[in-house]
This record gives structure tokens, C-alpha cells and sequence, in this order.
């Protein structure tokens, strides 16, 4: 038991830079004291003392501000930053190494008994406000992004944002080596997200914008042809295009895409 606790304050010096020293992490993170009051309350479960495993969780919850059902089964080296609003319900499991922020919910989405948590892998990171609701696993090494709403199924190794969650990076086999390399890069990513992650949305955009040019010239292509040919062409004018109509496509900088403007022109 005490080996377990060194291990769960030493997993705090690994992921929380303001952390100081031993005595500052045992007596003043509520989502060590959470983990720590949850392990009790976990044992009087198994062995049958519900009510009392059920009291020792509110009494944490209402020390704490963290609601940690005494029937989930947390592995070792768990995690909880700043720890307020977190719940996670009466058959979630959650596996080694993993991440919490505050406000995160793994939460259920139907009142049948049985499972209907989720199942969190190994070394998982889950950002800020997110939400994963149902009996679904995400996988190994993935990331949920702040205040993501998630639930499907999450690949190992994915990184999910948004409502509804989408995926974002999903490392396969032979982009192994690049994710190693991102990951010296950025480092360790708090809150599951990093300024270097694309947008899903801007992505979706920027593919349209390239199937519209495309298109854009096939057309092109085609009425010239016709002309040559001597067919009729009115020679209809695109409408203009306005430098106010892509406001909303500038950087927290002020500076404009270009690029996707120059596709559409």
C-alpha cells in the first residue's frame, strides 16, 4: 500500500511542473487525496461493505471536489490535475499512466445496469471539460482533447477534439517513427492538445477548397474547347470575391490565409 502511494506522489512530480516537494504534493492535491481516499473506498467495495465504500466517496467528494464511484477500477500511476468537477462512474476502468483534468467526465449514456462506463487504456491523456459517455474503449496512448464530447470508440495512439469528437491523428505503424519525432518535439502534451495539432474543420475546408479549383479549371478547360468549336458561351462572370467574406478564415494574429483564398480566386 505504501509502495503504491510513493508511486502515485511520484507520478505527480512527472506531470505537473509547479509540484515542489513530496510534503507540498501529499498535502495539497486534491487529486491525490481523490486517488488515495478512492483506493480505500474501492477495497470496502470488493469485500462487500457498500454503504460504508459509498460514504467514503461522498465524504471524498465533498473534500475534494471529485466523484470517483467506488466500484471503478483505477490502475497504477493515475493522475487527476486541479481535480474539480471530475466524475467517473461505477464501471469505468482505467489503466495505467493515465491523465485527468478538471471537469472531465466518464460518464454513462443508459440506465441499464451492467457496463456502461468507458474503458480508458494505458498512458491516456484527457484534456480540460472532455467527455467520454458510454461502455466504449479508448485506446492506448490516445489523446481526448479539452472539452471533446466522446462517444465512440477510440483508436490507440488517436488524438480526438471537438463535439462530437473527432479524430484528428491516428499513428499507424509507418508513421511511428514521425510520432516519435513529434513527440521530442512538442513534448508532453497538458490538457491532450498542442498548438502544433491540425484543425479537423480547416482540413475539411482546405480539401474542398483544392476538388473546387480543380474543378474550377476542368471547367475552364472545357469552355475553351468550345469556344474553339464555335459554340455558344455567354462568358457568364464568377461573382467577386471580397476581402470581408474571408474575415472570419484570419489567425489570432490578424493575418490572413492566403492561401486558401487564392484557390477559390
Amino acid at each position: 500500500m505504501f509502495e503504491r502511494t510513493r508511486e502515485d506522489i511520484a507520478s505527480v512530480f512527472d506531470r505537473d511542473p509547479a509540484a515542489r516537494n513530496w510534503f507540498e504534493v501529499l498535502t495539497n492535491y486534491p487529486g491525490l487525496h481523490a486517488l488515495l481516499l478512492h483506493r480505500l473506498a474501492h477495497g470496502l467495495w470488493k469485500r462487500g461493505f457498500k454503504w460504508l465504500a459509498r460514504t467514503l466517496s461522498t465524504f471524498s467528494r465533498w473534500l475534494t471536489g471529485v466523484e470517483i464511484h467506488p466500484g471503478a477500477t483505477i490502475g497504477r500511476r493515475f493522475f487527476i490535475d486541479h481535480g474539480m468537477g471530475v466524475v467517473i462512474g461505477e464501471t469505468a476502468e482505467i489503466g495505467n499512466d493515465v491523465t485527468l483534468y478538471q471537469g472531465v467526465t466518464l460518464g454513462g449514456t443508459s440506465w441499464n445496469k451492467g457496463k456502461r462506463h468507458p474503458t480508458i487504456g494505458d498512458n491516456v491523456v484527457v484534456g480540460a471539460g472532455a467527455k467520454i459517455l458510454g461502455p466504449f474503449e479508448v485506446g492506448a496512448n490516445a489523446k481526448v482533447g479539452s472539452n471533446a464530447v466522446v462517444t465512440k470508440e477510440v483508436p490507440a495512439g488517436a488524438t480526438v477534439v471537438g463535439i462530437p469528437g473527432r479524430i484528428i491523428k491516428k499513428v499507424s505503424k509507418e508513421e511511428d517513427q514521425r510520432r516519435k519525432v513529434m513527440a521530442a518535439k512538442i513534448g508532453f502534451d497538458a490538457y491532450g492538445v498542442s498548438k502544433d495539432m491540425p484543425d479537423p474543420v480547416a482540413e475539411a475546408f482546405d480539401k474542398l477548397l483544392d476538388h473546387m479549383h480543380a474543378v474550377d479549371f476542368k471547367i475552364e478547360q472545357m469552355c475553351s474547347a468550345m469556344q474553339e468549336l464555335g459554340s455558344c458561351n455567354p462568358g457568364q462572370e464568377l461573382p467577386e470575391l471580397r476581402d470581408e467574406d474571408f474575415d472570419s478564415l484570419k489567425d489570432c494574429d490578424g493575418s490572413e490565409k492566403d492561401q486558401g483564398k487564392e484557390k477559390v480566386s
